[in-house]
């Protein structure tokens, strides 16, 4: 049953109510959801619920209906994620937003395959390896796994280059030999329904990604998922690999129907394993990204150097070429779909702090950080996109990230609203304000009157709006960013062309100043926020000791009437000003909204980190999902 509790029940009503249940055999895990704080409590029935509804502190029963318990979205609303820390003190996470990929070969063959294989997939994004070291086989003539000595070459491969490790587990006798060396247990689907393995496996609270069994249906699948979850485990990674049916052009079939069933059932995580459902190399790609499309947190495949002469599972392995392409078609995939690949930080110390920004030498970004940063030694690094900004960072490929927000003229800038929803490993550490004074620059020796065509960042070209609707005769061209229109103008070397963006792109580019100051408003300025990964924010963190002014959010309404008006009721029961408020569409969710919201801290007079702690705990009980993207010091 979910035992679901009042929002003022005291610390003593909740213990009677455990002590109850306890007494009566159940198991409790109290979850803080964002709704409400509940009870799950495990076991068999053997009392009126009328008991518990009665009880001080509680405001309703509600009995779980599915066989699985602690598995199902009944027992828990929220997705879980499984966290799972690697080498470099980074922790990897399985769900939400995140698309991880897990590569490696069917079996550790040796040392240096293993070595040589993982840095090869290090170098294309793998996030884990994986990698076979006891291998149950239908014959027992086949090759059986190095064992112990296998395990050891996958720990090392996998220390050297920051994967964390998934390998077989096929018997519980085996779990003293491999507990030290294994960060991730599989479930292979011929031991699914080994009941006895499942319990002591759960037993050791490690993460488990557990195989669906080639024959089981999905409520047997999840019954064994339970099995892990009732024993110890709360990490469990589901896993589909496709199952028998009467075709025989592939292996098995590749059930992608069951990704979007499993997402209404349970909450666990869901990966894809299509190698053994095809068989076959060439239709292994396809449906990798067939899965991504379809919902999957992520995809496992097998890679092999040289899959003709693999001791196991030669015919279903890539080469590490292949996946490398897919791992490049994954990324391209990702933000269609809203979410982010994750990837292992980078191990090489760095002697100056990096920070990262959208567009070419000269950007108005660049002059932020060089602002922002004046008494630390940084070094800007320019980027394409503001979605590469987001990945650099969690990547760790750089330290921080120079993000513009919005602009005083222009409005907000959308794009990166959105990448604070896709980027759920990054945090806000700060906040700058710019004073953007845009000019026209050309070819040296050009005049307005040449003046055809006009490139700039879309924002730009809209502060300019006043001042370009004078000469109707120019087009308009959309470039990354206003430095990289600069310097597309210097390489065309037409007086025809002409490029808004900062004078000091000029000098930058050998271009000429045709009009300065051309923006509609002296007024014009840009909030920019500075970005950190939150697994690095500690180690690479320089002290401002500035004191927090400002804290930011995003969170979605529940679907009723007056649900946003309960929301900012909680900002005004805090006295919290609410200096911003933004609407964004929900990825695959046609007329759901996410909202993100600044609040002004300068008011506070308590200790701000626990008074924001106050505060979105009062907001999530009256939203669906609410997330603190940072405290911070703005510098307006």
């Amino acid at each position: 049953m979910v035992v679901v509790l009042k929002k003022d029940v005291t610390e003593q009503e909740k213990n009677e109510i455990k002590e109850l249940l306890v007494n009566r055999n159940f198991k409790i895990n109290e979850i803080a959801g964002d709704e409400d704080t509940v009870l799950a409590a495990v076991g068999k029935v053997s009392m009126d619920l009328r008991e518990v509804e009665i009880l001080p502190g509680v405001s309703k029963v509600i009995p779980i209906s599915k066989p699985y318990k602690m598995a199902s979205r009944e027992f828990k609303r929220d997705d879980t994620v499984v966290e799972i820390p690697n080498s470099r003190g980074q922790v990897l996470r399985v769900g939400g937003q995140r698309l991880v990929t897990i590569a490696g070969p069917g079996a550790v063959e040796s040392r240096e395959q293993i070595l040589s294989l993982a840095s090869k997939l290090s170098l294309s994004g793998a996030a884990m390896l994986r990698g076979g070291t006891f291998k149950p086989r239908s014959s027992p003539y086949s090759f059986q796994g190095l064992g112990l000595e296998g395990l050891r070459y996958l720990r090392e491969a996998g220390d050297k280059y920051g994967l964390p490790i998934v390998t077989e587990i096929p018997s519980p006798e085996l779990i003293p030999v491999m507990n030290d060396y294994t960060d991730v247990y599989q479930i292979g689907s011929r031991t699914m329904q080994d009941f006895d393995l499942l319990k002591k496996v759960g037993a050791t609270g490690k993460p488990v990604i557990l195989k669906r069994g080639y024959t089981a249906t999905l409520e047997e699948f999840l019954m064994s998922a339970e099995y892990l979850l009732a024993s110890g485990t709360e990490k469990v990674i589901l896993c589909e690999r496709g199952i028998r049916t009467f075709e025989h052009a592939t292996r098995n079939t590749l059930d992608l129907s069951a990704i979007p069933v499993l997402r209404s059932l349970t909450h666990l995580p869901i990966i894809v394993d299509p190698s053994p459902a095809v068989g076959l190399r060439d239709k292994i790609a396809p449906m990798a990204l067939a899965s991504v499309a379809s919902g999957a947190d992520g995809v496992m495949l097998e890679v092999h150097s040289d899959p003709e002469k693999a001791l196991v599972g030669g015919a279903q392995s890539i080469v590490p070429e292949q996946f490398d392409k897919i791992m490049h078609d994954i990324e391209a995939l990702a933000p269609v779909l809203g979410k982010a690949v994750a990837h292992i930080l980078e191990d090489s110390p760095r002697q100056k702090i990096v920070c990262a920004y959208s567009g070419k030498r000269g950007a108005y970004a660049e002059q932020a950080i060089g602002r922002y940063f004046e008494n630390s030694d940084v070094t800007a690094k320019a980027v394409d996109s503001f979605a590469e900004i987001f990945q650099e960072v969690i990547d760790g490929k750089v330290d921080y990230g120079m993000v513009p927000i919005e602009n005083s003229l222009a409005g907000s800038v959308y794009q990166n609203y959105d990448n604070f929803s896709r980027f759920e490993d990054v945090t806000i550490v700060g906040s700058l304000t710019l004073n953007i004074r845009h000019a026209l620059l050309g070819i040296k020796g050009a005049k307005l009157s040449d003046i055809h065509t006009v490139y700039s960042h879309p924002q730009g070209l809209s502060q300019c709006r006043k001042f370009l609707e004078e000469y109707t005769s120019w087009n308009f061209a959309e470039a990354a960013s206003t430095s990289t229109a600069a310097e597309l103008v210097s390489k065309t070397k037409d007086k025809s062309n002409a490029a808004i963006a900062s004078a000091v792109n000029a000098k930058l580019y050998g271009l000429e100043v045709l009009k300065e100051d051309i923006e509609d408003d002296p007024g014009n300025f840009t909030r920019f926020v500075i970005i950190a990964s939150k697994e690095k924010l500690e180690k690479n963190a320089i002290n401002t000791n500035v004191k927090p002014n400002m804290a930011s959010f995003i969170f979605k309404t529940k679907n009723e009437p007056g649900a946003l008006v309960s929301v900012l009721s909680e900002f005004e029961k805090f006295k919290c000003n609410l200096t911003r408020l933004e609407s964004r569409p929900i990825e695959g969710q046609p007329w759901q909204y996410r909202f993100y919201a600044d609040a002004d801290l300068r008011s506070v007079t308590e200790n701000v980190s626990n008074y924001v702690a106050k505060l979105t705990q009062a907001i999530s009980l009256k939203c669906d999902a609410v997330r603190l993207l940072g405290i911070y010091s703005d510098g307006r």
